[in-house]
């Protein structure tokens, strides 16, 4: 999340829209649950990037409802480097996602259940 609207700014983008899978940061950044003891330094540098002049909405979405971001989030593991890559155009494996993504479709969501 830091470094894509880190990129994100530093690229003159004014409105932003951050989707994460991770409620968890989400809560924490926007400080909806308290945090017991120091923030963590990546909260704080991300808040700092909030509080700069543009507008920045965080939503929460499940990993299905963005295959495409958890595909190249996955991905980036194969990598070598953090350093940021730019893909001209997408991976044959990240097509059909793509094209699912853009065009709405519903992915079911995985859930076990123990009884």
């Amino acid at each position: 999340m830091y470094l894509g609207m880190n990129l994100a700014w530093s690229q003159g983008i004014t409105h932003l829209h951050v989707e994460s899978d991770s409620k968890v940061l989400i809560d924490m950044v926007t400080e909806r649950i308290k945090l017991n003891g120091s923030t963590p330094t990546l909260v704080v540098r991300i808040r700092n990037l909030l509080a700069l002049s543009w507008q920045v909405i965080l939503s929460h979405t499940w990993r299905e409802g963005n295959r495409s971001a958890d595909w190249l989030a996955n991905f980036s593991y194969s990598l070598d480097s953090f350093d940021i890559h730019v893909l001209e155009t997408p991976p044959r494996e990240l097509q059909s996602m793509l094209f699912d993504d853009i065009s709405g479709a519903c992915m079911p969501r995985n859930v076990r259940v123990t009884v």
